[in-house]
């Protein structure tokens, strides 16, 4: 059985009959219009404002688009690679000729940017109605690309961000920085600003700790049970080697305790 976009589709939220799909091809200039096109080199914010321009002609692009637009990039043959996904809100120009649209980029299908290529069998037709698109065929998911570690001083992550680091193949590096540090960390509920100051020392490296926030959000922690997870905000303040003694690691704790005041105004009870 042949994998199609309409479940993709569909397993992001997304009706088809409520989007339009888009195939654009590279071309740096129309014959047509004599307006710019795109290419291999093209930005993401070039591409955005290729987009955002259609034809008056109702013929050619429809009088009320829908709100969402799944936008392909041209692969060579029958394929395309998905680009991403645009909110329409809404006309910004008509001069007979060209129309301008309010886009925006959506996080819809984020985690398949670049990586999913359907098979488009109609190599004349650059714009598709979303139930016409759901039947074209997956050809590929690629693997996604690994994301760089940042360093352990700029890693700030809330906490879908800690459960896809934990989880997706892209962060394995990010994982494997994490296995090998333990130390003091900081958890902040950016809803009211308070801070929680916690450890992972011994045996417990500091990817350890974290994955049982991502796993259940309080990591066992009894402060945090009961707070709204989505709201944590999760970095390190200090790491140290694994075969740094107990004692220091405490000491750090306790001091960045104190110069937090975590005890009386965070999150922390001892």
């Amino acid at each position: 059985m042949t994998l199609t976009l309409g479940p993709i589709l569909g397993s992001a939220g997304l009706d088809p009959s409520q989007v339009q799909v888009i195939r654009h091809a590279y071309v740096r200039e129309h014959e047509d219009s004599g307006l710019r096109g795109i290419h291999a080199d093209s930005t993401d914010d070039e591409i955005l404002v290729y987009t955002a321009t259609q034809s008056a002609n109702p013929r050619v692009f429809p009088v009320a688009p829908p709100a969402l637009w799944v936008v392909f990039l041209r692969e060579g043959g029958d394929r395309a690679r998905l680009w991403g996904v645009v909110e329409n809100r809404g006309e910004l120009s008509n001069d007979g000729v060209l129309r301008g649209f309010d886009l925006s980029v959506s996080e819809h299908l984020a985690d398949l940017r670049n990586r999913l290529v359907i098979g488009w069998r109609s190599p004349r037709t650059w714009r598709l109605n979303g139930p016409t698109a759901a039947g074209y065929p997956v050809m590929e998911i690629a693997d996604a690309q690994p994301v760089p570690f940042p360093g352990f001083d700029r890693l700030i992550l809330d906490h879908a961000q800690l459960q896809a680091v934990m989880r997706e193949h892209r962060y394995a590096a990010w994982r494997t920085a994490l296995s090998s540090v333990v130390g003091i960390y900081l958890i902040t509920d950016t809803l009211d600003g308070r801070h929680y100051v916690g450890k992972a020392d011994g045996a417990e490296s500091i990817r350890q700790r974290w994955n049982a926030y991502a796993t259940n959000g309080h990591g066992g922690n009894v402060e945090l049970r009961g707070l709204d997870r989505s709201t944590f905000r999760f970095s390190l303040l200090r790491v140290f080697d694994p075969s740094t003694p107990t004692r220091e690691i405490d000491a750090a704790e306790s001091h960045f305790k104190q110069a937090l005041d975590t005890r009386r105004h965070g999150l922390n009870r001892n």
